[in-house]
C-alpha cells in the first residue's frame, strides 16, 4: 500500500464525527435497552426527539442502520447487535475508569451518591444525613428518592437502600434492618368516621388510603382485604410515601404505614387489626465500592443509621409504636428524632391508643 494511501485509510478511521464518544454511546445503549425512544428519553432526561436525531447522526456517521423505528419502539438490525456489544464493553471500561479515579480522589472530598426509597429517604436518612455531612464537612451528599431500584453497576448510585434484595448477583448487599409496617388513623379521621372496630367493620364500613408503588405492598393489602370496590372504599390512591403520610395524618382515611411514622407530627392511632406485615431493607453496593475511603464511610454510617439495637423500629421483630419509648436506646430524646417535622409545640410525646382485638397476623 502506498504512504498515500496508508494515510488516508488512517484518516479515514478518524473522520470528523466518525469517532464515537461517550455521551452518544451512552444514548444508544439507553435506546436499545428500553426498547423505545420515549422510554429513554425520561430515562436520560433528554427529548425523544433529541435522541432520535442523535442516533441518526449515529448512523449517518457510520453508514449503517444500526435500528429500525416501528409503532411499538425500535429493533436492533444485526449491526446494531454488534455495535449494542462493543458499547456495553465501552461502558464497563468507563466505569472501570471511573472507579480509579475515584479511588485516586482525596479521602474525604468529593461526592457520595445514595439511591433510596423516597419514604425512607425523605423522613429517615435525610434528617439524619445532616450529622453526617457535620464530621465529612468535605463531602457534597447527592440523596436520589425515588421508588425505582436504581443500577448500581452502571454507577446510578455508590450505595442503595431499597426493600427488595438486589436480583444481581454482582452485586454486594447486606440486610440491614426491617421495616413494621401496620394500619394507622388519625383523630381527625375518627371523629367523622369512628373507630374501626376489627378488620371486617373497616372493610365494611370504612375509608382507605393505599399507595401503589414499587418495593411497596399497598395494593397487595387492599385486593387481600378489601370486599368492594375502590370507588366509595379508597378515597386516594398515592404514588409516593409523602403523599400517603400526609393524606393518613390529615384524615384523608386509613393506612398502611411503617411503625415510626407516627413520631413525625400528629399523633396517629395504631390499629391492631391483625393485618400488619413486614420489608426487609437492604443495602447494596458495588464490589469495588469500599476500595474508596469516602463510600466506605458512607456504607459504615448507613448501616448504623438502621441499627435495630438503638432503634428499635427496624429490629426483625415487630416492637409496637406505643413500645418505642421504652424500647429506645440511646442518648439522645426519641423526641428529638423528627423534631424537625414538628412545631414546637408539638415536639413533645403522645401516646398513641391502639385498638386491640383478637385478630392474628395473617
Amino acid at each position: 500500500m502506498h504512504s498515500d494511501e496508508r494515510r488516508g485509510a488512517h484518516s479515514g478511521a478518524h473522520t470528523p464525527g466518525r469517532m464515537a464518544n461517550w455521551d452518544l454511546v451512552r444514548i444508544f445503549l439507553a435506546v436499545a435497552r428500553t426498547g423505545s425512544f420515549r422510554a429513554a428519553a425520561g430515562q436520560l432526561n433528554m427529548s425523544a426527539n433529541f435522541l432520535s436525531k442523535r442516533i441518526t447522526a449515529m448512523e449517518s456517521a457510520y453508514r449503517t442502520t444500526l435500528m429500525t423505528r416501528h409503532v411499538d419502539g425500535i429493533r436492533l438490525t444485526p449491526e446494531g447487535h454488534k455495535v449494542f456489544e462493543a458499547a456495553m464493553r465501552m461502558e464497563e471500561a468507563s466505569f472501570g475508569l471511573d472507579r480509579t479515579l475515584n479511588e485516586a480522589t482525596p479521602a474525604l472530598n468529593g461526592e457520595v451518591k445514595i439511591a433510596v426509597t423516597e419514604g425512607l429517604g425523605t423522613f429517615w436518612l435525610a434528617p439524619r444525613l445532616v450529622e453526617f455531612q457535620r464530621v465529612y464537612s468535605g463531602l457534597l451528599v447527592d440523596l436520589k428518592c425515588e421508588m425505582r431500584s436504581a443500577d448500581i453497576l452502571r454507577l446510578e448510585a455508590d450505595v442503595a437502600v431499597q426493600l427488595e434484595r438486589p436480583a444481581n448477583p454482582d452485586l454486594m448487599c447486606v440486610k440491614i434492618g426491617r421495616l413494621h409496617v401496620m394500619p394507622f388513623v388519625s383523630p381527625s379521621y375518627v371523629e367523622v368516621y369512628g373507630m374501626p372496630k376489627d378488620i371486617s367493620d373497616l372493610q365494611q364500613n370504612h375509608r382507605m388510603v393505599i399507595q401503589e408503588a414499587d418495593q411497596t405492598r399497598g395494593k397487595e393489602m387492599y385486593d387481600k382485604h378489601a370486599v368492594r370496590g375502590q370507588v366509595g372504599f379508597v378515597a386516594m390512591r398515592n404514588n409516593v410515601s409523602s403523599a400517603h403520610v400526609w393524606a393518613v395524618s390529615k384524615g384523608a382515611g386509613i393506612g398502611w404505614l411503617p411503625t415510626y411514622v407516627p413520631a413525625l407530627g400528629d399523633p396517629l392511632i395504631a390499629l391492631d387489626l391483625g393485618v400488619k406485615f413486614d420489608l426487609d431493607i437492604w443495602l447494596a453496593y458495588h464490589p469495588d465500592a469500599k476500595k474508596i475511603q469516602r463510600v466506605r464511610h458512607l456504607i459504615d454510617w448507613i448501616v448504623q443509621s438502621f441499627d435495630g439495637r438503638k432503634y428499635p423500629w427496624f429490629r426483625d421483630e415487630f416492637v409496637h409504636p406505643n413500645d418505642f419509648q421504652k424500647a429506645y436506646k440511646d442518648a439522645e430524646p426519641l423526641v428529638n428524632l423528627f423534631a424537625g417535622f414538628k412545631t414546637p409545640s408539638r415536639a413533645k410525646v403522645v401516646p398513641m391508643l391502639p385498638v386491640r382485638t383478637s385478630g392474628t397476623d395473617r
